[in-house]
Protein backbone atom coordinates (compact mmCIF):
# COMPACT_ATOMS: atom_id res chain seq x y z
CA UNK A 1 0.00 0.00 0.00
CA UNK A 2 1.40 3.38 -1.00
CA UNK A 3 1.70 5.89 1.82
CA UNK A 4 1.59 9.54 0.88
CA UNK A 5 0.44 12.98 1.98
CA UNK A 6 -1.88 15.08 -0.15
CA UNK A 7 -2.03 18.82 0.42
CA UNK A 8 -4.69 21.13 -0.99
CA UNK A 9 -3.36 24.67 -1.40
CA UNK A 10 0.09 25.98 -2.32
CA UNK A 11 0.15 29.09 -0.17
CA UNK A 12 2.44 29.66 2.79
CA UNK A 13 0.92 26.93 4.95
CA UNK A 14 0.61 24.35 2.20
CA UNK A 15 4.14 24.98 0.95
CA UNK A 16 5.58 24.73 4.46
CA UNK A 17 3.61 21.55 5.17
CA UNK A 18 4.90 19.97 1.97
CA UNK A 19 8.51 20.82 2.88
CA UNK A 20 8.23 19.47 6.42
CA UNK A 21 6.65 16.22 5.27
CA UNK A 22 9.09 15.68 2.40
CA UNK A 23 12.17 16.32 4.53
CA UNK A 24 10.92 13.51 6.78
CA UNK A 25 10.91 11.10 3.87
CA UNK A 26 7.23 11.24 2.91
CA UNK A 27 5.89 11.37 -0.62
CA UNK A 28 3.85 14.55 -1.05
CA UNK A 29 1.30 15.52 -3.68
CA UNK A 30 0.65 19.29 -3.51
CA UNK A 31 -2.46 20.57 -5.31
CA UNK A 32 -2.44 24.22 -6.43
CA UNK A 33 -5.19 25.64 -8.66
CA UNK A 34 -3.06 28.46 -10.15
CA UNK A 35 -2.52 29.29 -12.97
CA UNK A 36 -5.67 27.52 -14.15
CA UNK A 37 -7.75 29.56 -11.73
CA UNK A 38 -6.92 32.56 -9.55
CA UNK A 39 -8.70 33.83 -6.45
CA UNK A 40 -9.81 37.49 -6.42
CA UNK A 41 -6.60 38.46 -4.55
CA UNK A 42 -3.98 36.36 -6.39
CA UNK A 43 -2.12 37.25 -9.59
CA UNK A 44 1.08 35.16 -9.64
CA UNK A 45 1.36 31.49 -10.65
CA UNK A 46 4.10 31.01 -8.05
CA UNK A 47 3.59 29.10 -4.81
CA UNK A 48 3.54 31.02 -1.50
CA UNK A 49 2.33 34.27 -3.08
CA UNK A 50 2.00 37.14 -0.60
CA UNK A 51 -1.16 39.11 -1.36
CA UNK A 52 -1.25 41.59 1.51
CA UNK A 53 1.78 43.20 3.16
CA UNK A 54 5.32 42.06 2.39
CA UNK A 55 6.20 42.23 6.10
CA UNK A 56 6.48 39.22 8.40
CA UNK A 57 6.49 41.64 11.33
CA UNK A 58 8.90 41.96 14.26
CA UNK A 59 12.13 39.98 14.51
CA UNK A 60 13.11 40.55 18.14
CA UNK A 61 12.98 37.46 20.35
CA UNK A 62 11.25 39.44 23.10
CA UNK A 63 8.23 39.79 20.82
CA UNK A 64 5.82 36.89 20.44
CA UNK A 65 5.98 36.83 16.64
CA UNK A 66 9.77 37.14 16.69
CA UNK A 67 9.92 34.16 19.01
CA UNK A 68 7.59 32.20 16.73
CA UNK A 69 9.93 32.87 13.81
CA UNK A 70 12.93 31.59 15.77
CA UNK A 71 11.08 28.40 16.70
CA UNK A 72 10.27 27.83 13.05
CA UNK A 73 13.90 28.40 12.03
CA UNK A 74 14.96 25.74 14.52
CA UNK A 75 12.53 23.36 12.85
CA UNK A 76 14.03 24.06 9.40
CA UNK A 77 11.17 26.18 8.07
CA UNK A 78 11.36 26.69 4.30
CA UNK A 79 9.40 29.93 4.57
CA UNK A 80 11.81 31.36 7.14
CA UNK A 81 14.78 30.32 4.99
CA UNK A 82 13.20 32.04 1.99
CA UNK A 83 12.44 35.17 4.01
CA UNK A 84 16.04 35.57 5.16
CA UNK A 85 17.31 34.99 1.62
CA UNK A 86 15.01 37.63 0.07
CA UNK A 87 14.65 40.21 2.85
CA UNK A 88 14.45 43.97 2.25
CA UNK A 89 15.26 46.69 4.81
CA UNK A 90 12.39 47.27 7.24
CA UNK A 91 13.88 48.41 10.54
CA UNK A 92 13.16 45.90 13.27
CA UNK A 93 10.75 43.96 11.08
CA UNK A 94 11.39 41.14 8.63
CA UNK A 95 10.09 42.16 5.20
CA UNK A 96 10.72 40.43 1.89
CA UNK A 97 10.84 41.01 -1.83
CA UNK A 98 7.61 39.19 -2.55
CA UNK A 99 8.48 38.01 -6.07
CA UNK A 100 11.89 36.62 -5.08
CA UNK A 101 10.37 35.12 -1.94
CA UNK A 102 7.70 33.17 -3.84
CA UNK A 103 10.19 32.15 -6.54
CA UNK A 104 12.60 30.80 -3.89
CA UNK A 105 9.95 28.60 -2.29
CA UNK A 106 8.56 27.43 -5.64
CA UNK A 107 12.02 26.42 -6.86
CA UNK A 108 12.84 24.48 -3.68
CA UNK A 109 9.62 22.48 -3.79
CA UNK A 110 9.72 21.89 -7.53
CA UNK A 111 13.24 20.47 -7.18
CA UNK A 112 12.44 18.14 -4.29
CA UNK A 113 12.31 14.51 -5.48
CA UNK A 114 9.52 13.58 -3.04
CA UNK A 115 7.21 16.49 -3.93
CA UNK A 116 4.80 16.34 -6.86
CA UNK A 117 3.07 19.65 -7.65
CA UNK A 118 -0.30 19.17 -9.34
CA UNK A 119 -1.67 22.30 -11.01
CA UNK A 120 -5.32 21.44 -10.58
CA UNK A 121 -8.25 22.88 -8.63
CA UNK A 122 -9.77 20.66 -5.95
CA UNK A 123 -13.45 21.43 -5.47
CA UNK A 124 -14.32 18.88 -2.80
CA UNK A 125 -12.55 16.98 -0.06
CA UNK A 126 -11.38 13.55 -1.24
CA UNK A 127 -12.84 10.60 0.62
CA UNK A 128 -10.58 8.88 3.17
CA UNK A 129 -8.15 6.47 1.51
CA UNK A 130 -5.90 3.89 3.21
CA UNK A 131 -2.34 5.14 3.46
CA UNK A 132 -3.21 8.75 2.58
CA UNK A 133 -3.14 11.67 5.02
CA UNK A 134 -4.81 14.86 3.79
CA UNK A 135 -3.95 18.47 4.69
CA UNK A 136 -6.38 21.23 3.77
CA UNK A 137 -4.48 24.52 3.45
CA UNK A 138 -6.65 26.29 0.90
CA UNK A 139 -6.32 29.64 2.63
CA UNK A 140 -8.57 32.55 3.54
CA UNK A 141 -10.15 32.64 0.08
CA UNK A 142 -11.19 29.00 -0.03
CA UNK A 143 -13.65 28.53 -2.89
CA UNK A 144 -17.35 28.25 -2.24
CA UNK A 145 -17.41 24.64 -3.47
CA UNK A 146 -14.53 23.50 -1.26
CA UNK A 147 -15.93 25.42 1.70
CA UNK A 148 -19.27 23.71 1.22
CA UNK A 149 -17.51 20.34 1.20
CA UNK A 150 -15.88 21.23 4.53
CA UNK A 151 -19.22 22.38 5.95
CA UNK A 152 -20.81 19.08 4.97
CA UNK A 153 -18.02 17.23 6.78
CA UNK A 154 -18.12 19.27 9.98
CA UNK A 155 -21.86 19.87 10.10
CA UNK A 156 -21.29 23.48 11.09
CA UNK A 157 -21.46 26.65 9.04
CA UNK A 158 -18.09 28.31 8.61
CA UNK A 159 -17.36 31.76 9.94
CA UNK A 160 -15.91 34.68 8.00
CA UNK A 161 -14.21 38.02 8.54
CA UNK A 162 -12.59 40.47 6.19
CA UNK A 163 -8.97 41.40 5.50
CA UNK A 164 -7.97 44.52 3.61
CA UNK A 165 -4.96 45.06 1.34
CA UNK A 166 -2.77 48.20 1.46
CA UNK A 167 -1.76 50.10 -1.69
CA UNK A 168 1.71 49.99 -3.28
CA UNK A 169 3.22 53.13 -4.83
CA UNK A 170 6.11 53.69 -7.26
CA UNK A 171 9.12 55.22 -5.51
CA UNK A 172 10.03 57.62 -8.30
CA UNK A 173 6.59 59.21 -8.13
CA UNK A 174 7.19 60.40 -4.55
CA UNK A 175 8.38 63.91 -3.66
CA UNK A 176 11.55 63.38 -1.64
CA UNK A 177 11.79 67.11 -0.95
CA UNK A 178 8.83 66.63 1.40
CA UNK A 179 9.07 62.97 2.38
CA UNK A 180 11.92 62.14 4.76
CA UNK A 181 13.64 58.83 5.53
CA UNK A 182 13.71 57.60 9.14
CA UNK A 183 12.68 54.81 11.49
CA UNK A 184 11.18 55.57 14.90
CA UNK A 185 13.94 56.38 17.42
CA UNK A 186 16.67 54.96 15.16
CA UNK A 187 19.77 56.95 14.37
CA UNK A 188 20.91 57.13 10.76
CA UNK A 189 18.76 57.22 7.63
CA UNK A 190 16.24 54.57 8.76
CA UNK A 191 14.29 52.12 6.63
CA UNK A 192 10.99 53.96 6.16
CA UNK A 193 9.86 56.93 4.11
CA UNK A 194 7.66 59.31 6.11
CA UNK A 195 5.03 61.70 4.78
CA UNK A 196 4.59 64.48 7.40
CA UNK A 197 1.23 66.14 8.07
CA UNK A 198 0.51 69.21 10.16
CA UNK A 199 -2.67 69.37 12.23
CA UNK A 200 -4.79 70.98 9.51
CA UNK A 201 -3.62 68.50 6.87
CA UNK A 202 -4.27 65.61 9.25
CA UNK A 203 -7.82 66.66 10.05
CA UNK A 204 -8.63 67.22 6.38
CA UNK A 205 -7.24 63.81 5.56
CA UNK A 206 -9.26 62.06 8.28
CA UNK A 207 -12.41 63.81 7.08
CA UNK A 208 -11.73 62.68 3.52
CA UNK A 209 -11.32 59.08 4.64
CA UNK A 210 -14.59 59.16 6.54
CA UNK A 211 -16.50 60.82 3.71
CA UNK A 212 -14.87 58.86 0.86
CA UNK A 213 -16.88 56.43 -1.22
CA UNK A 214 -16.42 52.82 -0.14
CA UNK A 215 -16.90 49.55 -2.01
CA UNK A 216 -20.24 48.17 -0.79
CA UNK A 217 -20.33 44.74 0.79
CA UNK A 218 -21.90 42.00 -1.28
CA UNK A 219 -25.21 40.50 -0.21
CA UNK A 220 -23.58 37.41 1.28
CA UNK A 221 -20.99 39.40 3.23
CA UNK A 222 -21.29 40.41 6.86
CA UNK A 223 -19.56 43.55 8.15
CA UNK A 224 -17.05 41.87 10.45
CA UNK A 225 -13.39 42.93 10.61
CA UNK A 226 -10.29 41.52 12.29
CA UNK A 227 -9.20 44.10 14.87
CA UNK A 228 -5.52 43.75 13.93
CA UNK A 229 -6.15 44.62 10.27
CA UNK A 230 -8.85 47.28 10.21
CA UNK A 231 -9.44 49.32 7.06
CA UNK A 232 -7.93 52.78 7.55
CA UNK A 233 -11.28 54.50 7.06
CA UNK A 234 -12.86 52.33 9.76
CA UNK A 235 -10.13 53.48 12.15
CA UNK A 236 -10.84 57.08 11.11
CA UNK A 237 -14.54 56.62 11.86
CA UNK A 238 -13.70 55.58 15.43
CA UNK A 239 -12.43 59.03 16.35
CA UNK A 240 -10.42 61.98 15.09
CA UNK A 241 -7.28 60.93 17.00
CA UNK A 242 -7.44 57.17 16.37
CA UNK A 243 -5.02 57.20 13.43
CA UNK A 244 -2.53 59.39 15.31
CA UNK A 245 -2.25 56.63 17.89
CA UNK A 246 -2.14 53.93 15.21
CA UNK A 247 -0.44 53.76 11.81
CA UNK A 248 -0.02 57.56 11.65
CA UNK A 249 1.75 57.83 15.01
CA UNK A 250 4.50 60.51 14.74
CA UNK A 251 6.34 59.64 17.97
CA UNK A 252 10.07 59.14 17.51
CA UNK A 253 10.16 60.72 14.04
CA UNK A 254 11.71 64.14 13.44
CA UNK A 255 11.11 66.04 10.21
CA UNK A 256 14.54 67.40 9.17
CA UNK A 257 12.86 70.42 7.57
CA UNK A 258 11.37 71.57 10.88
CA UNK A 259 13.55 69.84 13.47
CA UNK A 260 10.46 68.58 15.31
CA UNK A 261 7.90 65.79 15.22
CA UNK A 262 5.07 66.26 12.70
CA UNK A 263 1.48 66.20 13.92
CA UNK A 264 1.09 62.86 12.10
CA UNK A 265 2.94 60.77 9.53
CA UNK A 266 2.19 58.17 6.91
CA UNK A 267 4.97 55.61 6.64
CA UNK A 268 6.04 53.83 3.46
CA UNK A 269 8.03 50.58 3.57
CA UNK A 270 10.15 49.06 0.80
CA UNK A 271 8.26 46.50 -1.23
CA UNK A 272 11.24 45.11 -3.16
CA UNK A 273 15.03 44.94 -2.93
CA UNK A 274 15.51 47.59 -5.60
CA UNK A 275 13.45 50.08 -3.61
CA UNK A 276 11.35 50.92 -6.65
CA UNK A 277 8.08 50.16 -4.87
CA UNK A 278 6.78 51.16 -1.44
CA UNK A 279 3.89 49.86 0.65
CA UNK A 280 1.64 52.27 2.59
CA UNK A 281 2.07 50.84 6.10
CA UNK A 282 -1.22 50.16 7.87
CA UNK A 283 -3.31 51.60 5.01
CA UNK A 284 -5.45 48.61 4.16
CA UNK A 285 -8.69 50.02 2.77
CA UNK A 286 -12.05 49.39 1.16
CA UNK A 287 -12.27 52.81 -0.48
CA UNK A 288 -13.14 52.63 -4.17
CA UNK A 289 -10.17 52.79 -6.53
CA UNK A 290 -10.91 56.36 -7.76
CA UNK A 291 -11.33 57.56 -4.16
CA UNK A 292 -8.04 55.96 -3.12
CA UNK A 293 -6.17 57.81 -5.84
CA UNK A 294 -7.91 61.10 -5.04
CA UNK A 295 -7.55 60.95 -1.26
CA UNK A 296 -4.07 59.45 -1.05
CA UNK A 297 -2.75 62.06 -3.48
CA UNK A 298 -3.64 64.73 -0.92
CA UNK A 299 -0.90 63.31 1.33
CA UNK A 300 2.15 65.62 1.42
CA UNK A 301 4.78 64.20 -0.90
CA UNK A 302 2.32 61.90 -2.68
CA UNK A 303 0.60 64.47 -4.89
CA UNK A 304 1.89 62.71 -8.04
CA UNK A 305 1.89 59.17 -6.66
CA UNK A 306 1.56 56.33 -9.16
CA UNK A 307 0.02 53.20 -7.71
CA UNK A 308 0.99 49.72 -8.89
CA UNK A 309 -1.62 48.17 -6.60
CA UNK A 310 -4.59 49.76 -4.93
CA UNK A 311 -6.18 48.57 -1.72
CA UNK A 312 -9.01 46.08 -1.61
CA UNK A 313 -11.01 43.99 0.80
CA UNK A 314 -11.71 40.28 0.71
CA UNK A 315 -13.44 37.60 2.69
CA UNK A 316 -11.37 35.41 4.98
CA UNK A 317 -12.71 31.93 5.65
CA UNK A 318 -11.87 29.99 8.82
CA UNK A 319 -13.35 27.28 11.02
CA UNK A 320 -14.32 27.43 14.66
CA UNK A 321 -11.20 25.62 15.76
CA UNK A 322 -12.17 24.90 19.41
CA UNK A 323 -15.15 22.88 18.19
CA UNK A 324 -13.53 21.15 15.25
CA UNK A 325 -9.80 20.60 15.78
CA UNK A 326 -7.58 18.47 17.98
CA UNK A 327 -4.31 20.02 19.22
CA UNK A 328 -2.56 18.04 16.46
CA UNK A 329 -4.66 20.06 13.92
CA UNK A 330 -6.58 16.90 13.00
CA UNK A 331 -10.30 17.29 12.40
CA UNK A 332 -12.09 15.57 15.27
CA UNK A 333 -14.60 13.81 13.04
CA UNK A 334 -11.98 12.76 10.46
CA UNK A 335 -8.48 12.21 11.91
CA UNK A 336 -6.90 11.55 8.51
CA UNK A 337 -7.58 15.24 7.68
CA UNK A 338 -5.58 18.15 9.12
CA UNK A 339 -6.29 21.85 8.68
CA UNK A 340 -3.48 24.37 8.29
CA UNK A 341 -2.98 28.07 7.69
CA UNK A 342 -5.59 30.76 8.17
CA UNK A 343 -8.35 28.26 7.56
CA UNK A 344 -7.43 26.67 10.92
CA UNK A 345 -8.28 29.91 12.73
CA UNK A 346 -5.04 31.88 12.99
CA UNK A 347 -4.26 35.30 11.58
CA UNK A 348 -1.06 36.44 9.89
CA UNK A 349 1.58 35.11 7.54
CA UNK A 350 3.85 33.76 10.26
CA UNK A 351 1.07 32.14 12.28
CA UNK A 352 -0.40 30.52 9.14
CA UNK A 353 3.01 29.15 8.16
CA UNK A 354 3.57 27.81 11.68
CA UNK A 355 0.34 25.83 11.50
CA UNK A 356 1.42 24.50 8.10
CA UNK A 357 4.73 23.46 9.64
CA UNK A 358 3.00 21.60 12.47
CA UNK A 359 0.49 19.98 10.09
CA UNK A 360 3.36 18.76 7.90
CA UNK A 361 5.18 17.25 10.87
CA UNK A 362 2.07 15.50 12.16
CA UNK A 363 1.04 14.25 8.74
CA UNK A 364 4.48 12.65 8.43
CA UNK A 365 4.17 11.07 11.86
CA UNK A 366 0.70 9.72 11.08
CA UNK A 367 1.85 8.35 7.74
CA UNK A 368 4.60 6.44 9.53
CA UNK A 369 2.14 5.01 12.05
CA UNK A 370 3.24 7.21 14.96
CA UNK A 371 1.18 9.40 17.27
CA UNK A 372 1.05 13.09 16.31
CA UNK A 373 3.12 15.61 18.28
CA UNK A 374 1.95 18.79 19.99
CA UNK A 375 4.48 21.47 21.00
CA UNK A 376 4.62 22.46 24.69
CA UNK A 377 2.24 25.27 25.59
CA UNK A 378 5.19 27.37 26.79
CA UNK A 379 6.41 27.61 23.18
CA UNK A 380 4.94 30.09 20.71
CA UNK A 381 3.69 27.27 18.49
CA UNK A 382 2.15 25.47 21.45
CA UNK A 383 0.55 28.67 22.74
CA UNK A 384 -1.01 29.25 19.33
CA UNK A 385 -2.38 25.71 19.24
CA UNK A 386 -3.75 26.21 22.76
CA UNK A 387 -5.58 29.33 21.57
CA UNK A 388 -7.07 27.39 18.67
CA UNK A 389 -8.26 24.41 20.68
CA UNK A 390 -8.91 25.65 24.23
CA UNK A 391 -10.64 28.99 23.70
CA UNK A 392 -14.34 29.06 24.52
CA UNK A 393 -15.99 28.36 21.17
CA UNK A 394 -18.56 31.14 21.31
CA UNK A 395 -15.80 33.69 22.00
CA UNK A 396 -13.29 32.35 19.49
CA UNK A 397 -11.76 34.82 17.04
CA UNK A 398 -8.71 34.42 14.78
CA UNK A 399 -5.70 36.15 16.27
CA UNK A 400 -2.03 36.88 15.82
CA UNK A 401 0.34 35.29 18.33
CA UNK A 402 0.78 37.25 21.56
CA UNK A 403 2.21 36.57 25.00
CA UNK A 404 -1.30 36.53 26.44
CA UNK A 405 -1.65 33.01 25.00
CA UNK A 406 1.39 31.72 26.94
CA UNK A 407 1.30 30.15 30.43
CA UNK A 408 2.12 32.80 33.07
CA UNK A 409 5.73 33.30 34.09
CA UNK A 410 6.65 32.57 37.70
CA UNK A 411 8.18 35.10 40.05
CA UNK A 412 8.31 38.88 39.92
CA UNK A 413 9.75 39.83 36.56
CA UNK A 414 9.95 43.46 35.36
CA UNK A 415 7.59 44.09 32.45
CA UNK A 416 10.38 45.00 30.01
CA UNK A 417 12.10 41.65 30.67
CA UNK A 418 9.06 39.40 30.39
CA UNK A 419 9.36 38.91 26.64
CA UNK A 420 12.92 37.65 26.96
CA UNK A 421 11.94 35.33 29.82
CA UNK A 422 9.14 33.91 27.66
CA UNK A 423 11.66 33.38 24.86
CA UNK A 424 14.23 31.66 27.07
CA UNK A 425 11.61 29.29 28.47
CA UNK A 426 10.05 28.63 25.07
CA UNK A 427 13.26 27.83 23.20
CA UNK A 428 14.46 25.47 25.92
CA UNK A 429 11.12 23.64 25.76
CA UNK A 430 11.15 23.59 21.96
CA UNK A 431 14.66 22.09 21.80
CA UNK A 432 13.64 19.34 24.21
CA UNK A 433 10.47 18.64 22.19
CA UNK A 434 12.44 18.59 18.93
CA UNK A 435 14.96 16.14 20.35
CA UNK A 436 12.13 13.84 21.43
CA UNK A 437 10.67 13.95 17.91
CA UNK A 438 14.07 13.19 16.37
CA UNK A 439 14.11 9.93 18.32
CA UNK A 440 10.93 8.78 16.57
CA UNK A 441 11.65 6.45 13.63
CA UNK A 442 11.42 8.11 10.24
CA UNK A 443 9.00 6.77 7.62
Amino acid sequence: MEHRIEIIGGGLAGSEAAWQAARRGCRVRLFEMKPGRFSPAHTSPLLAELVCSNSLRAEMLDSAVGLLKEEMRRLDSLVMTAALATRVPAGRALAVDRERFAAFISARLEAHPLVEIVRQEVTSLPAPHPGVVLILASGPLTSAALTESLVQLTGRQHLAFYDAIAPIVEADSLDRQVIFQASRYDEGPGDYLNCPLDEEQYRSFVAALVEGKKVPLKEFEEKKYFEGCLPVEVMAERGAETLRFGPMKPVGLVDPRTGSEPHAVIQLRKENLEGSLYNMVGFQTKLTYPEQKRIFRTIPGMERAEFTRLGSIHRNTFVCAPELLLPSLQVRSRPDLLLAGQLSGVEGYVESTAMGLLAGINAALLTAGHAPAVPPESTAMGALVSHLTKTEAKRFQPSNINFGFFPPLTGRIPKKLRGQHHADRALAALDEWRQAMDQVAQP
